[in-house]
């Protein structure tokens, strides 16, 4: 039943439907759906025939009830069996046979109960929000039956309560504007609820809006009084009071984690890796650092320390960490580190703006605001940590170029940086302090090799462990790793282990890229190496061909093309004898001069046939998770047919949208790498495959560099495959990321080529995304009517093609275009139709962006009812689907309908009577922006209420649409 587990989902919390592998299943006709729906509300439990029939029929059951069950559920047997799932007789009665975990209401009592059971706020909000997102709209939806009837007003209720507990929650972190207008609806759905308009009035009080929040109060004492003949209960009473005296202990909380971008609301990050556990010695190196520490406080600038320096394996970086684990307690607001990768044997140094982007993800600036341009990006990580004190930690820089954009301006910060360069321009222009390491003396050389062995074995050997010192020249990283040799086989005496490195003829291995050789480093890593089980060896020999700087268990497994049992074993073994390092939870990576070994050695003992395998296998691996990811974040996207995996590869398995994003969180930087080393290889199909699947999530981040990278590289390999339906793909994509970065003419001729293409090849689908793109892109640019002729255009083809996910994608840009010339009720038409087709195919982003569209035509005409309503919708999908830049953008839509205006002469009090347009306010233009695409410099702000000319009206409908499913291949 494990696999069931993992592939087979039943829901109830909505309309009773079963998906495998988040496709769904068709059970039959309505009344077999409710046989299923009675057995699935006790998964695994045993239902009597009598009370099935009960539940099914009620008191209209058939006088031959008993046999029309026996036939529902001998149909439903056949269709689950296709997927794995049994439906047995037992004791008078059946039993659906799946774990109570693949049942959606089972799973929201699950989380609901680990949502109460915990003390962190933080972790119960994120429960109750997977819990409540496990809806997909009232129970048992369409069933009509006492037995039914009941269960779905009981789990109405619990849904009620799961909702009113995450609004405490909110408030308790002072989330108070994020849910103030579900609280609205909440409370004017329930108006005598007390409890609801408690936690009204404390969001409108700790929004600035006391007096709503007393005429909140009055309201529902008045409906008390009138409908119960009751005052309000004394919690509710206290309340008032409290907000009548403007009580202190009413104030808004401090956040625990702020969406903000300000000192006072972004995280503290914590990035030191952990301290080196066998540090010795350099104590006039820490004795230095300290003084220089002491001078800045002094003479008030900020300090560089830019020459922590030396030749590889010689403890730079443990320098660097011991000093600031020391240090921490003087720096409060937190500590960055970022390995630049200098000397990495495989890839290229890490790009200023990806270190940059890393901190300021650290720092807490959402994707959208990160400016595109360098230059921008430093600025605001100066502005950033302008008054915050930071130590600031650069391990492994390749040059000065690749440090100074990731200086701060502050005085109150202090960064450290290890290179194995002298780093010169950085010394002589910005003040920097060079501190050289040189080799272990003699004396910490016997103390780190004591400390790894002990005092006593190293008196009963001296001359041996004199002589294995001597080879390791004083390098750190050599004695570390001929101490784990020696400590994982207590057998082995150090007189046998010098003798061995005697033997070894190898030559030296070059730490530095100049030639400078400093120790006789590859007979100590030889030496290690040949004490490997050969299977171990050839493990070892394969994970130097890793794609990224690092790699995971399972990428390793399809890597290697062994079973993780087994893998595992053998990176133990590794891990032991100081060759491999798991420096997070199941991800692996090498000492950058252990890399250099291993990649000789497979180079020199593995055929250029065994290697093209492994690294087959590898890329097959990446692309078919990739696959299986994308699908889960985009499932109306259609598809790219892929070859079957090479033998021993085995993607990763994920069933959930979360699942997904965390995966390509992870690999990012790896799935990138793997693109370009998938072109430089020869597998063009590879190349763009990958590029691919990886779309969706780079342009749902807004990582335009990413895309414009990866990109490019999909298209020159579409173009040597000649592969012209690809090629437009590839075109369509750049588009995007050149008007997104602002260099319009670039798209514009991106998306002419693209249709060009698609028009030679007849490529009919391919023609009408793109169409969909040049309607994004005129308006865009501010040509509304061009833009609407392309969106017509898109529509007919879609239409011609039965392409329902693609009309209904056309239908909300008609009607975004109708809102924009005037024609509000074709708007309102064109988006009904859209909802409907997207509502049927369950595709809950095309909805979300449907249903704002409907919003914004709905408050043009000024219903405002029918206006927060959309838009609550929106937001409901936006917040389930993580999308979290078009969850404030609807949530700011809410605000415009919901916040009374002290600045128009008609402001009123009511919360609809303040949904007009306002002419000073000002707002972020969206030109059609989908939540997959965000504005790459943030948003900026133009009037947008009572405009004259319609370009500047701000656009949402057709482009809250996954930009990865406008550019999808027939």
């Amino acid at each position: 039943m494990k696999g069931v587990e993992v592939a087979v989902r039943f829901g109830v919390l909505g309309a009773i439907a079963v998906w495998r592998g988040g496709v769904p299943v068709d059970v039959g006709h309505a009344r077999q759906r409710w046989v299923l729906g009675a057995l699935i509300a006790d998964a695994e439990g045993v239902v009597p025939a009598d009370v099935l029939v009960d539940r099914v029929w009620g008191a209209d059951a058939p006088g031959r009830g008993r046999e029309a069950l026996y036939g529902y559920v001998s149909r439903l047997r056949q269709v689950l069996s296709g997927v794995g799932v049994d439906i047995v007789r037992d004791q008078g009665g059946y039993r659906l046979k799946v774990p109570a975990g693949s049942v959606d209401v089972h799973r929201f009592r699950g989380l609901a109960g680990q949502a109460r059971a915990v003390c962190d706020d933080e972790r119960a909000a994120s429960l109750w929000e997977e819990a409540l997102g496990l809806w997909r709209g009232e129970a048992y939806a369409g069933v009509d039956t006492p037995w039914f009837n009941a269960q779905r007003d009981f789990l109405a209720r619990e849904r009620l309560a799961a909702q009113l507990d995450l609004a405490d929650i909110r408030l308790r972190l002072g989330q108070h504007d994020r849910v103030l207008a579900e609280l609205f609806a909440r409370a004017e759905a329930h108006p005598l609820d007390e409890r609801m308009a408690g936690q009204l009035m404390l969001a409108l009080y700790r929004g600035g809006r006391s007096a709503d929040a007393l005429a909140h109060y009055q309201e529902i004492r008045r409906r008390l009084a009138e409908e119960l003949g009751t005052d309000p209960g004394a919690a509710l009473r206290q309340l008032h009071q409290q907000v009548l005296a403007a009580d202190p202990a009413l104030t808004t909380p401090v956040p625990k984690s702020a969406a903000g971008t300000g000192p006072e609301s972004a995280p503290v990050p914590r990035q030191l890796p952990a301290p080196p556990p066998f540090f010795v010695g350099r104590d006039r190196e820490l004795a230095s650092l300290d003084r220089l520490l002491e001078s800045q406080a002094e003479r008030g600038g900020t300090v560089v320390i830019s020459a922590i320096g030396g030749t590889g394996g010689i403890g730079k970086t443990w320098l660097a960490l011991r000093w600031a684990h020391q240090q921490q307690e003087r720096y409060p607001d937190g500590q960055l580190y970022a390995d630049l990768r200098g000397f990495s044997p495989t890839g290229e140094p890490v790009p200023p703006e990806a270190a940059l982007r890393m901190f300021l993800d650290s720092l807490g600036v959402a994707p959208a605001q990160i400016p595109a341009d360098l230059d921008a990006q430093a600025a605001l990580y100066r502005s950033l940590v302008a008054d915050r004190r930071l130590l600031i930690v650069l391990d492994n820089a390749r040059d000065t170029a690749q440090v100074l954009p990731l200086l701060p301006g502050s005085q109150h910060c202090t960064v450290l940086v290890t290179s194995r360069h002298q780093l010169v321009g950085l010394i002589t222009t910005h003040g920097g302090t060079p501190l050289t390491l040189d080799v272990l003396t003699d004396a910490e050389a016997h103390e780190l090799l004591t400390r790894h062995l002990g005092p006593q074995r190293i008196a009963y050997e001296p001359e041996a462990s004199s002589s294995l010192l001597k080879h390791c020249a004083g390098l750190p990283l050599a004695i570390s790793i001929l101490a784990a040799r020696a400590t994982m086989n207590p057998a082995l005496t150090l007189k046998a282990l010098a003798a061995e490195l005697q033997e070894t003829t190898l030559a030296r291995l070059d730490a530095l890229d100049a030639g400078e050789a400093t120790a006789n480093l590859r007979a100590v890593f030889a030496a290690s190496y040949r004490a490997l089980a050969p299977q171990t060896a050839d493990v070892f020999r394969q994970l130097a061909l890793a794609l990224g700087p690092d790699i995971a268990l399972p990428a390793a497994a399809s890597l290697t093309a062994l079973p993780l049992p087994r893998l595992r074993t053998h990176l133990r073994e590794l891990q032991a004898a100081h060759l491999l390092q798991e420096h997070t939870p199941g991800r692996y990576s090498f000492h950058d001069l252990l890399r250099a070994y291993a990649t000789e050695l497979a180079e020199t003992l593995d055929s250029d046939t065994e290697r093209s395998a492994a690294v087959g296998r590898i890329l097959d691996h990446y692309v078919h998770t990739a696959h299986t990811a994308d699908r889960l974040l985009s499932p109306h996207r259609y598809p790219v047919s892929l070859s079957p995996g090479a033998d021993g590869v085995s993607p990763e398995r994920l069933t959930t949208h979360r699942q997904a994003l965390e995966w390509f969180t992870r690999e990012r930087a790896t799935l990138i790498a793997a693109v370009e080393h998938a072109a430089l290889a020869g597998s063009d199909a590879c190349a763009w495959h990958l590029a691919w699947t990886t779309i969706t999530f780079l342009t749902r981040g807004g990582r335009w560099y990413d895309v414009e990278t990866v990109e490019r590289t999909a298209l020159a390999a579409a173009t040597r495959l000649g592969d012209r339906s690809a090629q437009a793909q590839r075109h369509r994509e750049l588009a995007y990321a050149y008007a997104l970065t602002g260099r319009g003419l670039k798209a514009r001729s991106a998306l002419a080529r693209a249709l060009e293409l698609s028009t030679e090849v007849n490529d009919v689908l391919g023609q009408a995304h793109t169409h969909i793109a040049l309607g994004w892109l005129h308006e865009y640019q501010g040509d509304q009517q061009t833009a609407f002729r392309h969106d017509l255009n898109a529509l007919e083809l879609f239409t011609s093609l039965g392409h329902r996910s693609g009309r209904a994608r056309a239908l909300n840009a008609v009607g975004w275009d109708h809102i924009q010339l005037d024609d509000h009720m074709q708007a309102i038409s064109h988006c009904r139709e859209a909802l409907a087709l997207q509502q049927e195919l369950e595709d809950e982003r095309g909805q979300a962006g449907t249903w704002d569209t409907l919003g914004y035509a709905y408050q043009q005409i000024g219903d405002y009812r029918n206006a927060i309503d959309c838009y609550r919708h929106s937001l409901e999908f936006n917040r389930k689907l993580g999308h979290r830049y078009n969850e404030a953008e609807t949530l700011v839509h809410l605000g415009e309908l919901t916040t009374p205006c002290h600045r128009c002469p008609r402001r009123g009090t009511g919360r609809l009577a303040t949904g007009h347009r306002h002419p000073h306010r000002r707002r972020s233009p969206r030109h059609r922006t989908r939540p997959d695409t965000h504005h790459a410099s943030g948003p900026q702000q133009v009037p947008c209420m009572k405009q004259t000319s319609r370009r500047s009206l701000p656009s949402r409908g057709l482009r809250l649409q996954p930009l990865a499913t406008m550019v999808t291949q027939p």
